[in-house]
């Protein structure tokens, strides 16, 4: 279904706005050709009065109603209030001067400052629309149904009331609802909405598979690993729903001074019309300045496009499958000039693969016989030697696990070990030490020492350039690994990171980012990298904590900050690109909004600038901080496995 640009109430509200624009500039023309105050003798105001009243009520009947339901509520000053007394003072004000035989001003003024606020509304409207439909995609992900296995067949029921370990089918073009394990069938899963990838993740059965995903292609049975509330899907929902509730230090300043400010220049204004109006006698004039005044003075500009900007921030950021949780965690991520990073998963994929195997000549040979040993282990560096090995393996063994040093495997008086020096050395072989950097395996037959396997954590291709990325604008980037010294260094070296620590443990880390913490300026903020899963309390400790590879992951995302969704490092300089483009927009938009309605307010009392003068100055400024907001939902070059793209 193709998407619509506006919605039907943004469609309508179009609509009015146009039908009311065209009457008004329609009655204005004829105002100003014909001379319509001249049309009745006597009563000339009258009948500009009803003909601008009409317009008027039809652009503006919403704003004078959301005035007076306020006022009700107690809450008085606030730009419907300003609108209001500005608009029925003009008109008040015009009528005064037709009575008292002077030229009824006014009339037209009063209704352009109704019609251009509304015209403000409706592009803080689209704007706000526009960034809601980036994050929107995330909403619907929301599962409807789901499709129990029941001993009777297949029912229908809401995902709350699935219990882990049930079995749910998930039929081509459905939701997944719930986290489970797919049990029976193969398909392939679209998780554009939750990761931003737009390859299909396939998957079989063993495979885990996570709610809010699409199955695109076949029949799926999958048994439930987790309740819904507890499942992928609910915490994302839960992440995005709660956002807006984080504001930044810059909203809650727009937020405070728009309390305090316009109830202060609602007294401004009264004294404006009232002392010189006193003293000179000349009360239109006065109260004509004052209520332009009030016109000026309205902080939708300020109000409106600052908490817009970083709305607009956060929904970019969601379509390119970065998660933030609210408006303060993109304000201090713009700030962000230190970087630590988890190394296992973080900055290397946590895979093992076999870098080498000594002698060369000999490799065939020796990963045969240790993918033979590592036959029924489940270890990561066995799985890595049997998918290095792409011959058949011969069966019958009897293996023996030697706690610390590795397997042993025996059949007919023929034996193979395969394991670290500790193994080599208790069983007297004779073997030749491997000098690379990583997990050595050494493997004899026999007694007869055949070779080393080299085992490494792949480093990620994009590791390298975002660190430089990084290092370009400015941050400092740390590694905080478990590993050795030698295997940290060789990775620190190959990414070209700042300063590694190598030998932590988990709450060593917390400690590290201790220091680093007190070592940091003020004015910094200090972001920690890791999975999610072993880093929940270096997570929340850090200014910042953001967790790479979050989908599944329950602790990424209830202990980060910010989430990316799919595991790419490449997210991090592209959110920090969106960070700065939010903060420079909110800057630009303070001190524009701020300048002009300053200068416009001294011109309006000294009597320079007129109404007209006045909508710019609300209205006009309040278009274009919105435009200029609109600018941080724009599109940005995004980096994956090398290459650039910009997201459908």
């Amino acid at each position: 279904m193709e998407k619509r640009i506006l919605s039907k109430k943004q469609r309508r509200e179009l609509i009015r706005i146009i039908v009311c624009l065209a009457a008004f500039l329609a009655i204005f023309i004829a105002d100003k050709v014909a001379k319509l105050d001249k049309v009745i003798s006597g009563v000339g105001w009258v009948l500009p009065f009803v003909l601008y009243l009409i317009v008027y009520l039809a652009i503006g009947y919403d704003v004078l109603w959301r005035a007076v339901r306020n006022i009700a509520h107690g809450q008085v000053f606030d730009e419907n209030f300003l609108m209001c007394i500005a608009t029925i003072g003009a008109f008040a004000l015009a009528i005064y001067r037709g009575v008292s035989g002077m030229q009824a001003e006014g009339f037209d003024e009063a209704c352009a400052v109704l019609l251009f606020y509304q015209v403000g509304e409706f592009f803080q409207d689209y704007a706000a629309g526009r960034s809601r439909k980036s994050i929107s995609a995330l909403m619907d992900i929301r599962p409807d149904y789901a499709n129990l296995l029941t001993g009777g067949g297949v029912e229908t029921v809401d995902p709350s009331q699935v219990k882990v370990g049930d079995v749910i089918r998930v039929n081509p073009g459905e939701k997944v609802p719930l986290d489970g394990v797919v049990i029976k069938g193969a398909s392939a899963l679209d998780t554009k909405a939750l990761t931003g990838e737009s390859l299909p993740r396939e998957v079989a059965e063993g495979d885990p598979v996570i709610s809010g995903s699409v199955n695109t292609s076949t029949q799926l049975d999958i048994r439930v690993e987790k309740e819904f509330y507890d499942s992928t899907v609910s915490k994302i929902l839960e992440l995005v729903e709660n956002a807006s509730a984080q504001k930044s230090k810059a909203e809650n300043f727009i937020t405070k001074f728009a309390k305090y400010y316009t109830p202060t220049v609602v007294i401004v204004a009264l004294l404006l019309a009232v002392i010189p109006g006193a003293v000179t006698g000349d009360w239109s004039t006065w109260v004509y300045r004052a209520l332009s005044f009030l016109v000026v003075s309205c902080p939708c500009a300020l109000v409106i496009s600052i908490p817009l900007s970083f709305f607009a921030g956060i929904g970019a950021a969601s379509r390119y499958g970065i998660l933030i949780k609210g408006s303060n965690y993109l304000e201090k991520f713009n700030k962000a000039d230190a970087f630590v990073f988890d190394k296992t998963g973080t900055l290397t994929k946590g895979n093992f693969v076999v870098a080498e195997v000594a002698p060369e000549e000999n490799r065939d040979k020796v990963l045969r016989l240790a993918a033979v040993a590592e036959h029924d282990s489940a270890h990561p560096i066995a799985k890595s030697i049997r998918e290095s090995f792409a011959g058949e393996t011969e069966g019958g063994y009897t293996l023996t696990n030697v706690a610390g040093e590795g397997i042993v495997a025996s059949k007919d008086g023929s034996v193979i070990c395969c394991g670290n020096e500790k193994l080599m050395k208790s069983r007297g072989i004779s073997y030749v030490p491997h000098k690379g950097v990583g997990t050595v395996v050494y493997v004899s037959e026999n007694g007869r020492f055949e070779g080393s396997i080299l085992i490494h954590d792949q480093i990620k291709e994009e590791a390298p350039e975002v660190m430089r990325g990084l290092a370009e604008m400015g941050c400092k980037t740390v590694m905080l690994t478990g590993d050795n010294e030698a295997v940290a260094s060789a990775v620190a070296e190959e990414l070209g990171v700042t300063q590694y620590k190598a030998g932590l443990l988990p709450q060593n880390k917390v400690e590290e980012v201790e220091k680093l913490l007190a070592q940091k300026q003020k004015s910094g903020a200090l972001c920690f990298v890791g999975d999610g899963i072993n880093d929940a309390p270096v997570l929340m400790r850090s200014d910042i904590g953001i967790a790479m590879g979050g989908v599944g992951s329950d602790a990424a995302i209830e202990a980060a900050d910010m989430v990316l969704m799919h595991d790419d490092l490449n997210s991090l300089p592209l959110a920090k690109r969106i960070a700065r483009k939010t903060m420079a927009v909110v800057r630009e938009n303070i001190v524009f909004s701020i300048a002009v309605k300053l200068i416009i307010l001294v011109l309006s009392a000294l009597g320079i600038a007129n109404m007209w003068a006045a909508v710019f100055g609300d209205v006009g400024v309040a278009v274009i901080a919105i435009l200029n907001a609109m600018r941080v939902n724009g599109r940005y070059k995004e980096k994956t496995n090398g290459k650039e793209n910009l997201p459908a």
